[in-house]
């Protein structure tokens, strides 16, 4: 299959099963990831693994950072499932290096493009990904929970598992290319 058939058939998967890659089985995905485009190879990211009772403290850290922006603890309280909807979540972090030529943005999308990538690799292995990110990833509770650092930013999570057997290929709507893709001359 190549490259362009794989983008083609990638579909975000918002159930999957228990299974999940091992570390194991993740590092060469990771290592493939990192080939990105990187301007100054910086590499202005990390992937941090939650897998058990790191999914359970994430939630509680959900429910504290929801109540914290006002949401009442009962309304709070439906954050702490979230992160069980996956046996395995890779938390990707943006690290902003010290560079006079690389900006924090440039960094931060280098981050995101490392994360995107890993999605289509996974997904390409027959693994159903879902990328989830929201308000929260900015949380003091969430960044707490993490470990991250004060030039971190935490930009999301890649939700990880198998695929259920129900899964139907999604039928795409055809994409007017042409209106994304402006020619100058």
């Amino acid at each position: 299959m190549s490259a362009l058939d794989a983008v083609r058939r990638r579909q975000s998967h918002s159930r999957v099963t228990a299974e999940a890659p091992t570390h194991a089985q993740l590092l060469p995905f990771v290592e493939a990831a990192a080939t990105i485009a990187d301007h100054g190879s910086l590499r202005p990211w990390r992937l941090i693994e939650l897998r058990d009772n790191a999914r359970n403290r994430l939630g509680d850290a959900l429910v504290e950072a929801a109540v914290a922006g006002g949401l009442s603890h009962s309304d709070a309280q439906k954050l702490a499932q979230k992160p069980l909807r996956a046996s395995l979540l890779i938390a990707v972090v943006a690290v902003q290096q010290p560079s006079y030529k690389v900006h924090a943005w440039e960094q931060e999308a280098v981050a995101s493009g490392v994360a995107h990538l890993l999605s289509l690799l996974l997904d390409e292995a027959g693994w159903g990904v879902l990328w989830r990110s929201g308000g929260h990833t900015r949380a003091d509770a969430v960044a707490r929970m993490h470990r991250l650092a004060p030039n971190e930013k935490l930009l999301g999570w890649l939700y990880v598992g198998g695929v259920p057997e129900k899964t139907k290929p999604e039928r795409r709507r055809q994409f007017a290319a042409d209106a994304y893709l402006t020619v100058l001359s």
